[in-house]
C-alpha cells in the first residue's frame, strides 16, 4: 500500500510537485506520466527514500525495490551482477537472464552492454529480489519495440508472482496501458 499526503517537493523557491492526495491498495498499479521535468522522477526518488520530500507525508509498507532512469553496472560480468546479494542463486539468476534474452551475454562485461542491455540488465537483477512496492523511472527509455515488449511482459509476471503495487513512471502510453489499472499525468509537479 502506498498512500501520499499533501506531499510536496520544492528546490528553492521552484515547486516541482505538489499531490495533495494520492492512494493505491496493495497490488495496484498506476502510471505516472507527463512531459520531462513534471515531477515523475521526484516523485519515485522520494518514495524511494533518495531525496526527501519538502512538505507532507507518504507511507509505504514492506520492502522497497527502485529502478532508476539511468541504468548501471557493477563491475564484473553480467551474470556476476545478478548474483550482488544473492550469492547461491544462479539457476535463478540464469532464468531471468534467459527470459530478458540476456542469457548468451552472461560472461560479457557489464560495463560494455548497449543501452537497452543495460536498462534489462538493470530491471532483471531487481527481480532477484522480492518487494511489496516495485517504483520504475522510465524503464524503457533505452529500449528497442522487441526490448519494451520483453521488458512489459516480465513486469506484469514479477507483478503478479509478487503481489505488488507498482509505480511506473513514462512517456509511452502504450507501456502504461500495459502495465497499470491507473494512470496519471503530472503538471508542473500537480496531477490532472
Amino acid at each position: 500500500m502506498v498512500e501520499i499526503k499533501n506531499l510536496k517537493k520544492m528546490y528553492g523557491e521552484r515547486k516541482v510537485l505538489d499531490i495533495d492526495y494520492l492512494k493505491l491498495e496493495k497490488g495496484e498499479s498506476l502510471a505516472v506520466m507527463g512531459a520531462n521535468g513534471s515531477g515523475k522522477s521526484t516523485l519515485l526518488k522520494i518514495l524511494a527514500g533518495i531525496i526527501r520530500q519538502t512538505e507532507g507525508s507518504f507511507s509505504t509498507e514492506g520492502t522497497t525495490l527502485y529502478a532508476p532512469q539511468n541504468p548501471y553496472a557493477f563491475s564484473g560480468t553480467v551474470l556476476e551482477n545478478m548474483l550482488i546479494g544473492a550469492k547461491g542463486q544462479k539457476e535463478k539468476a540464469a532464468d531471468l537472464l534467459e527470459r530478458f534474452n540476456l542469457i548468451e551475454l552472461k560472461e560479457k562485461k557489464a560495463s560494455s552492454l548497449s543501452g537497452g542491455e543495460l536498462q534489462r540488465l538493470s530491471i532483471c537483477r531487481l527481480f532477484m529480489r522480492s518487494c511489496s512496492l516495485l517504483l520504475l523511472d522510465e524503464p524503457t527509455s533505452a529500449c528497442d519495440k522487441e526490448s519494451t515488449l520483453t521488458l512489459t511482459d516480465e513486469i506484469n509476471k514479477y507483478k503478479a508472482e509478487q503481489g505488488c503495487t507498482l509505480i511506473i513512471s513514462t512517456h509511452s502510453m502504450q507501456l502504461a496501458s500495459d502495465t497499470a489499472e491507473k494512470i496519471i499525468t503530472l503538471n508542473n509537479g500537480i496531477p490532472e
